[in-house]
């Protein structure tokens, strides 16, 4: 056995950390601040599970492959045919089955956008004003930002790309939620030996080699680092229980506000009891908007794909998501240039803001990856010493 490796926080990031470097040999404790594991990554308990967020995994990329080789995220399900058929656009304050023609060209391209320039011109320049305007809009549910036109050129394309490309979508849902994708890691990472601490909060960072996985606002005060900062979104989220009915859709993309609402019930009925519908949505806010106005926004994409939902709804909650939706790359940054994963005198950072490839929650697993590994090949030391 190799010498012990901590690991601060619990969520993603943090569960994929302790169970690699568990697999890798490490003796691993792994505290979390809360009583409960997750982060991020909690759902509700029954008989409404719902997400912290309008999630959904990604099955073409690494942080998939890696949780599937793992039994962690079986059974799941895909999108199919027959839930597209329930998708619409919001456009021009209606519903429509296609977006513009424009978009339709850059969900088949492949092109490449530069670093160095906005999305909003590049975009405009290559496919045109209503093209760039509309894409902005489907941008919402992958940078919950309100004005995606302004974010790095190559960082939203790469998002579009994945997220609405030519492809079949590769997006998973996990069966009960996310919540049992981290019931399913806490069960793996103590099976390996992991010794796992809840309501044990640090306040200093303990000796040998560390892994902090928890926010950046969290790290720069354990690290005393207030380097560690990042730009993010900042979006009211909210979710609703409701009677079924077979007039509502399964997903409305908003091309207009870059909101987003979508049934959850329709690929995993469990998520609510029989007869019911689990409703999750997400609308940017906008800069000084109040939660209340944001809201009710959001309220009126509910009122075209679920009709007379006010007087349906069985339960509902709302939060506001700020600095807690993932990184936003600036023009002329990318995701090299966020906060390092290597910090030093046996101290690595994992999480969704900081230096790995990847969309949305696909940084915290990716960046925890790499900090297992960067703390696996490190010589152990004493940091009274170093």
């Amino acid at each position: 056995m190799t010498e012990n490796i901590t690991i601060v926080g619990g969520g993603l990031a943090g569960l994929t950390a302790a169970i690699a470097c568990a697999e890798g040999g490490a003796t691993v404790v792994l505290h979390e601040a809360h009583h409960t594991l997750g982060g991020r990554a909690r759902s509700t308990a029954a008989p409404y599970v719902a997400n912290d967020g309008t999630h959904a995994f990604y099955a073409d990329g690494r942080p998939w492959r890696w949780l599937d080789e793992r039994g962690l995220v079986r059974p799941y399900a895909a999108v199919r045919p027959g839930h597209l058929a329930r998708a619409r656009f919001r456009r021009d304050g209606r519903l429509t089955v296609r977006p513009p023609a424009g978009v339709l060209r850059m969900m088949a391209g492949r092109a490449e956008a530069p670093v160095d320039e906005d999305f909003g011109s590049w975009a405009t320049r290559r496919f045109g004003a209503e093209a760039a305007r509309a894409a902005a809009g489907m941008l919402g549910i992958v940078t919950y930002e309100s004005d995606p036109g302004r974010l790095s050129a190559a960082f939203a394309w790469e998002r579009f790309r994945r997220a609405f490309g030519p492809r079949y979508p590769a997006v998973r849902y996990v069966i009960g939620g996310w919540g049992r994708v981290i019931d399913r890691m806490a069960a793996r990472a103590r099976d390996l030996g992991v010794r796992i601490e809840t309501g044990s909060r640090l306040d200093r960072l303990p000796e040998g080699r560390v892994i902090v996985a928890t926010s950046l606002d969290a790290a720069r005060g354990l690290l005393g680092d207030d380097s560690l900062r990042w730009e993010s979104g900042r979006a009211v989220l909210l979710d609703l229980a409701v009677r079924a009915d077979r007039r509502d859709l399964f997903l409305v993309s908003d091309l207009d506000e870059g909101g987003f609402l979508e049934r959850y019930t329709l690929p995993d009925p469990s998520l609510a009891p029989e007869g019911e519908s689990l409703v999750q949505m997400e609308m940017p806010m906008r800069p000084g908007e109040s939660r209340a106005a944001a809201i009710a926004r959001l309220e009126r994409i509910a009122d075209l794909a679920l009709p007379g939902w006010h007087e349906r709804t069985t339960w509902r909650r709302d939060a506001v998501a700020a600095g807690r939706t993932g990184a936003l790359d600036l023009p002329g940054a990318t995701w090299r240039d966020r906060p390092a994963v290597r910090r030093g005198d046996g101290v690595w950072l994992a999480g969704d803001q900081v230096a790995a490839p990847g969309l949305l929650g696909e940084v915290s697993i990716n960046s925890a990856l790499a900090a297992a590994e960067a703390a696996l090949a490190a010589r152990p030391l004493s940091r009274r010493a170093a």
